[in-house]
């Protein structure tokens, strides 16, 4: 090839990203008269700079985008930007800068990282959710759910920063400590807004049953996470004093053996129970555990420790006095903060019983043994014989449960219920970057929300921001400073703002209709996209972001604006990026520049490599070398491409039945290529083997000789297919390929082909002999061969005879296209 005819990366993407970009290429509209595919991966956070990982995630999006375009699909494929957040409040600290300009300049860089990728996205949708345009809406949801009960404000106890005078996640707590400042984090009681997810946990649950495209691991950890469980409420009457304490227990049958009780440190009655003379080290224990990680504290090697409060509970089943206990593993959000201990059957309570020199009753046996709580080295969790257990004795502790359950129904002392692990969801942040809560206090009036002629509440540009001494919402007079809407009367906003989680609950909604003003939807449109057909994403994601999109779905079902039930209908969470062996991220400093990869070797190239290393839901090793790999196949390509040039532009039309047996060969080859790539993107997503096909039949091409008319026709048709098979994986360098073979139409818009079935059919089948169940020969056989011509063919066989000569033969079975076996005896 001359010097202008070589692959230049640089050259070719230029061009065809100006020219998508010039055409609008993926604009899409909503068009009922073809079928809809929205194609949808997670939205960035905005944080400076492109890395492998969005590589990876969107080229494989956009495998899927392309492909379906091709096939005929209105591909909605849209992208944003999950602009509000703690990182952008940490940049401006630190570069004494603003967080919205931050987060805008990041925005642009990002923006233009993602282009240079040549992403299939209908970039007119665009929308960051730190923009007012977004937020507004999702302000007037708030004050819907509010309205409704779904939003509300209570007391809960949070992870709380002394210093920054925030909330923190526990994701945000390090070590103990504020990932901001280092400063020791304290458990604080305070009044924070909730999202009532649990009055939606039974449907939740459901639903992971009603969604076939979503991985099971996925959907085992939302089941999990929801924790529905059945077993029965149990109150225990305090001893010496009026009330009772109760208790959630999915184990009614080891009632019998409870001996103690364990509460939380922060359940309401922990400081009511405490003697006198013991508040004081109670007092110290719950503000040592004030300060422990509340994931730590459950954690199987997190060492058990309690204090006794002085007083004590009545067990239902005996009369048994058992002492009160706070114990650091018990926590107040789970079952009723209370907990029945049974040290003879769970472990957490027998490590702590032991520690504590606490009394163990064994009330189930094992099949075989007799269990001695003087010996025993840990709790018997399993099935067993009830016994100590009264009229019980000599049931089965599995339907002892809910025997046990009946009888105390019918006492009057528990009832049988259903609990569920899941929690409300606290939406409550002191912090400035973020969405402002709707809602107005008032001395007369109390909580007021914000009406509607006065939305959206606008979150403040001037603000001084240091980092300390909280939310500087809270100091701006201008924004806190209100009348009250009721009665006119001097007020104040509220300062919080709202999760992040938030934002990303309902932007694929808003995708639907980025540009209408007149609501939060415009139902009809939002109709026609949603659900997302396919949504991809890492696994990190798996519960809450995923729960919380669902959770919002029936919520805006419910309140009519949409009539869909789940956002997602199939789901894929890609794999990693490794690199020596750990996850590329900038402190392990094995990170690589997805701008230098591009640079270096183009867009494409960068693409090829990440949808070619590693099916997609796996991790991907990074490899330079195949990289490299990957970069001279396209040259390969393109070099190919252009050596054949002369010969297909005067290749006659082709003709199937004119072919000899070499090109017949060939050709089949290509169009069983182009079967086997069709299957893998469009039913498995296998973008690796569909590759690696491709590759191969490159191997083939290159040693194809075109020495007829019709060699040449084959050869050209075989080009074009290679082409468009390649063109979801490498977009810019097939558009150029595409154009050079003389076509006038974008191969963007051109239709993915069909296989040809005759051309795939293969004219001999590879059948196996067996003798007596044993591989012993394999026969070339015509396609179409009668089973007596077979079988004939295997009994004369020369491998097979050493086998027969001299046996009776029984039976010969044949199994057609796959295998002849000769019993012989």
């Amino acid at each position: 090839m001359s010097a202008d005819q070589k692959y230049t990366p640089a050259g070719v993407e230029a061009k065809w990203q100006q020219q998508w970009e010039a055409q609008k290429t993926f604009k899409v509209t909503e068009d009922p008269s073809r079928k809809k595919y929205y194609l949808l991966e997670m939205f960035p956070y905005p944080s400076g700079r492109i890395h492998m990982g969005h590589v990876r995630n969107y080229s494989i999006g956009d495998v899927v985008g392309r492909f379906k375009r091709m096939r005929g699909f209105n591909v909605l494929h849209p992208m944003g930007w999950d602009a509000f957040g703690m990182p952008a409040e940490n940049a401006a600290i630190k570069n004494n800068c603003h967080p919205a300009a931050w987060t805008y300049e990041n925005m642009a860089y990002m923006r233009d990282q993602l282009k240079q990728m040549g992403l299939s996205y209908d970039w007119d949708r665009e929308l960051a959710t730190c923009d007012v345009s977004y937020y507004r809406w999702e302000q007037k949801l708030f004050l819907e759910m509010y309205k409704r009960g779904i939003a509300y404000k209570k007391q809960s106890f949070v992870n709380w920063c002394p210093s920054c005078e925030t909330v923190l996640a526990n994701e945000q707590v390090e070590d103990g400590g504020c990932w901001r400042c280092d400063t020791e984090v304290v458990q604080k009681e305070l009044e924070q807004w909730f999202f009532k997810i649990t009055d939606y946990a039974e449907e939740l649950l459901d639903f992971t049953n009603k969604l076939p495209g979503w991985p099971e691991r996925v959907l085992v950890m939302q089941r999990n996470w929801i924790g529905k469980s059945t077993g029965c409420e149990i109150d225990f009457a305090l001893d010496g004093r009026d009330g009772a304490i109760r208790v959630f227990t999915t184990r009614p049958d080891t009632l019998f053996g409870a001996t103690f009780m364990s509460l939380a440190p922060e359940h309401p009655m922990a400081l009511e129970l405490t003697a006198p003379e013991r508040r004081a080290e109670v007092e110290a224990f719950i503000d040592k555990v004030k300060k422990t990680d509340r994931i730590a504290r459950t954690s199987d090697d997190q060492e058990k420790e309690g204090v006794f409060t002085g007083s004590y509970c009545i067990n239902p089943t005996n009369g048994r006095k058992m002492p009160v206990y706070l114990a650091n593993f018990v926590l107040v959000e789970y079952g009723t903060g209370a907990v029945m201990a049974v040290p003879t059957h769970d472990q957490r309570d027998f490590e702590f019983a032991k520690k504590y020199d606490l009394p163990l009753v064994v009330v189930i046996q094992p099949e075989g043994e007799t269990l001695d709580p003087a010996t025993m080295t840990a709790a018997y969790t399993e099935v067993g014989t009830m016994v100590n257990s009264a009229q019980f004795d000599g049931q089965k502790s599995d339907a002892a449960k809910d025997s046990i359950a009946t009888w105390m129904e019918g006492q009057g002392k528990g009832k049988k219920t259903v609990n569920f692990r899941l929690r409300d969801w606290g939406v409550s942040r002191q912090r400035y970057w973020g969405s402002p809560i709707p809602i107005i206090y008032c001395d007369c009036c109390g909580v007021v929300p914000v009406p509607d002629k006065d939305l959206p509440v606008v979150l403040p540009r001037d603000v001084h921001f240091t980092g300390e001494g909280g939310s500087p919402l809270a100091t701006l007079e201008s924004f806190t400073k209100v009348d009250c809407p009721l009665c006119g009367k001097p007020a104040r906003r509220e300062t919080d703002t709202m999760d992040t989680f938030v934002e990303s609950s309902w932007y694929f909604l808003r995708y639907c209709c980025p540009d209408f003003e007149d609501g939060m939807l415009d139902k009809a449109r939002a109709q026609y996209w949603m659900s997302v057909d396919q949504y991809i994403g890492g696994i990190e994601h798996a519960v809450l972001h995923l729960l919380y999109a669902r959770f919002f779905t029936k919520v805006m079902r419910d309140l009519g604006y949409v009539d869909v039930d789940e956002p997602f209908t199939n789901l894929l969470t890609q794999g990693m990026v490794i690199k020596d062996g750990a996850k590329m991220s900038k402190s392990k400093g094995n990170v690589v520049d997805p701008d230098a990869l591009i640079k270096r070797y183009g867009a494409d190239t960068a693409r090829l490599f990440s949808l070619f290393a590693a099916p997609p839901e796996k991790d991907l090793d990074w490899n330079e070398q195949g990289v490299d790999g990957c970069y001279r196949f396209l040259n390969r390509v393109w070099k190919l491409v252009h050596e054949q040039l002369e010969a297909v532009a005067a290749a006659p039309a082709l003709d199937p039945s004119a072919l000899s047996d070499e090109e017949r060969t060939l050709r089949r080859a290509v169009h069983k290529t182009l079967k086997k790539v069709t299957e893998d993107i469009d039913e498995r997503f296998h973008f690796n083997t569909a590759i690696a096909a491709v590759m191969e039949l490159m191997n083939t091409l290159q040693g194809a000789r075109l020495n007829t008319p019709q060699a040449a026709a084959v050869m050209k048709e075989a080009l074009e297919l290679v082409v468009i098979m390649l063109a979801p994986f490498v977009p810019h360098i097939t558009e150029e390929l595409w154009q050079l073979l003389g076509h006038t139409t974008p191969l963007s818009a051109t239709t993915w082909p069909a296989w040809d079935s005759e051309a795939v059919l293969d004219e001999e089948l590879l059948v196996v002999v067996q003798v007596n169940g044993k591989l012993r020969s394999k026969l070339s056989v015509a396609v179409g061969i009668d089973e007596e011509a077979i079988k004939q063919l295997a009994l004369a066989d020369d491998k097979v005879k050493v086998f027969t000569d001299g046996l009776q033969i029984r039976k010969v079975i044949y199994v057609p296209g796959k295998l002849v076996n000769i019993v012989v005896g």
